[in-house]
């Protein structure tokens, strides 16, 4: 339940490794937030986020333990006033390409897990009555290119389930916050050629909870990218084809 203030009180991070995601939690304790619980798999490295913090397990592919998760977080913290879906994996299509069993579990884990974990929280904040789901999403899934299409056609998967989520709960006092960020240069993108209107995991997660505050539905990183994919959609296919890789 949100605090006396009215602010954020209880946190569920679901990949507890994610720098946007930890960014996010950072902001949130500065700005009240006090009890937090990290999902994660492994052993996680101790971080200070100046608040309680709880460490629960977390396999994004052991689909049938993602009640339990919740149900531990419940038991830790009571109410959750926001969930943040930040787990996933980037890879490179050309190893996709000649492991398509890589890429169909890759898909697994940015698409199918978040529509696990999406459902179960969506049953927990509609019982309490409020609570955001906050749903990492990309402009790779805006539409699809050859460069990375496994990797993008999951996240346009998952930003159409975040949508038809949203949806679904209106009404409840529960909600769905879907974050779209361009290129993020971070450990995920190491290595990789910084493409225009990238950003860094702290202007994400600055933007991310002005969207919180905001109650909005949506939010692009940085905002230009919004009106800009909305042209990138009209592009002839054959025009799209030919963006450089």
């Amino acid at each position: 339940m949100k605090n006396a203030l009215g602010a954020v009180d209880t946190v569920l991070l679901l990949g507890g490794r994610s720098e946007i995601g930890l960014e996010i939690v950072r902001l949130l304790v500065g700005l009240g937030a006090s009890r937090v619980v990290l999902a994660v798999r492994g052993e996680l490295v101790p971080t200070e986020l100046g608040a309680e913090v709880h460490v629960v397990p977390f396999d994004a592919l052991d689909v049938p333990a993602h009640g339990a998760v919740f149900a531990k977080a419940v038991e830790l913290v009571g109410d959750l006033d926001v969930v943040i879906s930040a787990f996933g994996v980037l890879g490179a299509q050309a190893d996709y390409d000649a492991d398509p069993a890589a890429a169909a579990q890759a898909v697994a884990v940015n698409y199918g897990a978040h529509v696990s974990v999406g459902l179960h929280a969506a049953r927990v904040l509609r019982e309490q009555g409020h609570g955001t789901l906050v749903v990492l999403s990309s402009v790779a899934g805006a539409r699809v290119r050859r460069a990375n299409f496994v990797y993008g056609s999951a996240k346009a998967g998952l930003d159409g389930f975040a949508q038809g989520l949203g949806d679904a709960l209106h009404g409840s006092g529960a909600r769905v916050l879907i974050v779209r960020p361009g290129f993020v240069i971070g450990r995920m993108t190491a290595g990789l050629t910084p493409a225009p209107m990238s950003s860094t995991p702290r202007q994400v997660a600055l933007a991310t909870v002005g969207a919180l505050r905001d109650g909005a539905p949506s939010v692009w990183v940085p905002r230009a990218l919004g009106p800009v994919f909305g042209l990138f959609r009209l592009l002839p296919r054959a025009l799209w084809r030919r963006l450089p890789r």
